[in-house]
């Protein structure tokens, strides 16, 4: 950065990271902070509508408009409003938003239209790998997601259990665990010696009643239906020789770099991110399946992941670049916006 440039105020659409905070929120966060030249605002709804800064990013904005409760909700939905319109109307205020998922979620009407809206402001976005689709000619650039070596590097690894497969995160239907326990009961037919360890907090008390009523009569199956620690994480997925993602679409997944973070092979649905991925990473560390996860690719999988040694290469995730990489993106969102290039 030229000894000239100015000094950039950008805010970001998430405050102080918890303990619950997503890692890549929470050393994104750090990555920021202590970046040269750059002036690191976490989220307030009075900065965001009132405050001072150059650019504004949005990481999922869909999490800004839901409270506790209905009104919460709705006060939410208005606050996410004004700021749009302060945005829209700015010449000064670039919009930056980072893609994380394709697709908007699913939501009410009112939401939906006000995610679009907050897409169509966007001057500038930062994708996370190559394959994200965006509209033509949109300024953008590419930050990968970084790896969570050192986030999980400071808690015990546990001694790997042969047979043992896991899967971790929150769940959720897209992320179909039902479909890994199907084939998971078909898998342990032929091969006794597989355990299945599956640990996260679903998403409603109906997932949750459904998993253990899929599981009740499987062998050598365990639940941890809750929110893991981090602790808890890495002894989950260290004791594995291979993590399984049964996803019905993925497209960026924190829970694939977690588990190759911690040296685990996984398992996930054959997609052009996945396979970019594996070449990426070295191939034995990214098996893949066709179609929906089968009994006999679970097995597949397994006997795979046998073949991986050494460690990943996640030299192009290095936190070290992102912070630096961040502060050239809010400067070229700034030219487009300048430019009208949005």
């Amino acid at each position: 950065m030229s000894d000239s440039a100015p000094r950039l105020r950008v805010m970001q659409s998430f405050g102080k990271p918890l303990p619950t905070t997503n890692p890549y929120i929470t050393m994104l966060d750090e990555a920021l902070a202590n970046t040269d030249g750059l002036e690191h605002l976490r989220f307030s709804w009075t900065g965001a509508l009132f405050g001072r800064y150059d650019a504004f990013q949005w990481h999922w904005p869909e999490a800004k408009m839901h409270g506790t409760n209905w009104w919460k909700s709705a006060g939410r939905v208005l606050l996410v409003a004004l700021i749009s319109l302060r945005h829209s109307l700015s010449r000064r205020i670039a919009v930056v938003r980072t893609v994380h998922n394709v697709e908007l979620p699913e939501d009410t009407p009112l939401r939906v239209w006000l995610l679009r809206r907050i897409e169509r402001q966007a001057d500038y976005r930062i994708v996370l790998n190559t394959t994200t689709p965006l509209p033509q000619n949109a300024p953008h650039a590419l930050i990968r997601h970084g790896h969570y070596r050192d986030w999980y590097s400071k808690f015990p690894v546990a001694e790997r259990i042969t047979g043992r497969l896991a899967t971790f995160g929150g769940v959720r239907r897209y992320k179909a665990v039902n479909t890994l326990v199907d084939a998971y009961a078909e898998a342990v037919r032929a091969e006794p010696i597989l355990s299945l360890h599956i640990g996260g907090k679903p998403s409603s008390s109906q997932l949750a009643d459904d998993l253990r009523q899929r599981t009740a009569s499987l062998p050598n199956v365990r639940l941890q239906l809750a929110f893991l620690t981090d602790a808890e994480l890495v002894e989950l997925a260290t004791s594995a020789e291979l993590v399984v993602l049964a996803y019905k679409f993925m497209h960026n997944s924190g829970s694939v770099l977690a588990a190759l973070s911690m040296d685990r092979p996984v398992l996930a649905p054959r997609n052009e991110v996945n396979e970019l991925l594996a070449q990426e990473v070295g191939e034995q560390w990214v098996q893949m399946y066709d179609g929906e996860l089968s009994g006999q690719a679970l097995l597949d999988g397994w006997r795979a992941a046998s073949t991986a040694t050494g460690t990943p290469d996640l030299s192009l995730r290095e936190w070290a670049d992102a912070g630096a990489a961040h502060l050239r993106a809010f400067r070229a969102a700034l030219t487009a916006k300048r430019r009208g290039q949005r």
